[in-house]
């Protein structure tokens, strides 16, 4: 993705030196969220936003950088280095502005999914499944 590319790297580096990027960024979301009917793909949504239902996807580094490399064609090691240079910036962004630590603080959380087995196809049925779930127990408490 353009994340790990050289201008998505440099992007990364430009939000470390400012973080109002993010904060507006943010701010636009939990504008969004508040409006209710949205799913929202965010790395700091979970700890930002008390309402909502909020999913982790986990994976091994090792599954994500094959994905990655299978995405963009690139070596699996190049994709490794990308991957890792990307969420060690992100973590930083995030560790500065808010204080969480991405990938080890899963306290906001309702479910943690563990997508290493699943292709995307799976993935998708699986939070299908979840958020149903979750949605027809929010309506039989309401009732």
């Amino acid at each position: 993705g353009w994340w790990e590319t050289e201008d998505g790297i440099r992007f990364l580096e430009e939000r470390l030196r400012n973080p109002d990027i993010d904060k507006k960024v943010d701010e636009k979301m939990m504008m969004w969220a508040k409006e209710g009917n949205v799913v929202l793909d965010s790395w700091t949504m979970p700890w930002l936003l008390k309402e909502g239902f909020k999913i982790w996807l986990d994976a091994s580094e090792e599954i994500r950088a094959a994905r990655i490399a299978k995405r963009d064609k690139i070596s699996f090691e190049e994709a490794l280095k990308r991957m890792r240079e990307r969420e060690a910036r992100t973590k930083e962004i995030y560790r500065r502005l808010y204080g969480f630590k991405l990938g080890e603080d899963f306290e906001p959380f309702h479910v943690i999914l563990d997508v290493n087995n699943l292709n995307e196809d799976e993935v998708f049925e699986a939070l299908r499944l979840i958020i149903d779930g979750w949605v027809l127990g929010e309506k039989a408490k309401s009732s």
